[in-house]
């Protein structure tokens, strides 16, 4: 898809990949509606990009992320592309993982995007189709101690894309994955910049993995992946 002239929602904008993607849509001429719990930050990016919207919301929510979709069609009049970006870091032993923080997880990075696509697939059907990118994680092809918590969610929203793919292809609607490597984003701070297993890894830059992301929105390739993501297949 081309991106100028379209409208593209980004949740997870206030920082990182999410941010420098905001950035590289705008430029190439896109309308964007961006996302994030966090308002100040992305009152700032807003007022850095002409005409884009700021939608502050909680992935977590229902009503927000049903509301924020709404906001983001009811000031456009479209919505063309989706990108469901919003995630947060999750690192330690399972024996460890605390159940409410997975199950927080859990809404953050599988319900949130689920409900996020089952309210914007409707309003795309009304204008002929649309791109939904789900940004997923290397970790997900690997079997790393330490990450399973976190790769697991992403395991979830992998199948939830895949299937997705396939119930929308037929009404022009592509539903791509993105695998980044290990980013230098908040996300990726701390421990998970050293590595998922404590090695030391040099991350790519949030600039790297949005423009995997902007690709993935103008090839609609099913799969992009980092290069430096193991077994992976570089987009």
């Amino acid at each position: 898809m081309i991106v100028k002239g379209k409208v593209a929602l980004v949740t997870g904008a206030s920082s990182g990949i999410g941010r420098a993607l905001a950035r590289l849509l705008a430029a190439g001429g896109a309308n964007t509606a961006l996302s994030a719990r966090s308002a100040g930050p992305l009152e700032q990016l807003s007022g850095e990009l002409p005409g884009s919207l700021a939608v502050p919301a909680d992935m977590r929510d229902e009503g927000a992320v049903r509301h924020m979709v709404e906001a983001a069609y009811s000031h456009f009049g479209r919505i063309d592309i989706l990108v469901n970006n919003a995630g947060r870091a999750l690192h330690g032993a399972l024996t460890g993982v605390d159940a409410a923080e997975y199950r927080d997880l859990l809404d953050l990075h599988v319900v949130g995007p689920l409900l996020a696509m089952q309210t914007v697939v409707p309003l795309m059907r009304g204008h002929g189709g649309g791109v939904i990118v789900n940004v997923s994680s290397g970790t997900t092809l690997l079997t790393l101690p330490g990450v399973g918590a976190y790769s697991s969610s992403k395991h979830a929203l992998n199948s939830l894309s895949k299937v997705a793919r396939r119930e929308l292809a037929a009404e022009n609607i592509s539903v791509c994955l993105v695998y980044p490597f290990v980013t230098a984003t908040n996300l990726g701070g701390g421990a998970a910049a050293r590595g998922p297993a404590g090695t030391d890894l040099v991350p790519d830059t949030a600039e790297y993995a949005a423009a995997l992301v902007l690709d993935a929105i103008e090839s609609e390739r099913e799969d992009t992946y980092a290069a430096k993501v193991p077994g992976g297949r570089p987009g």
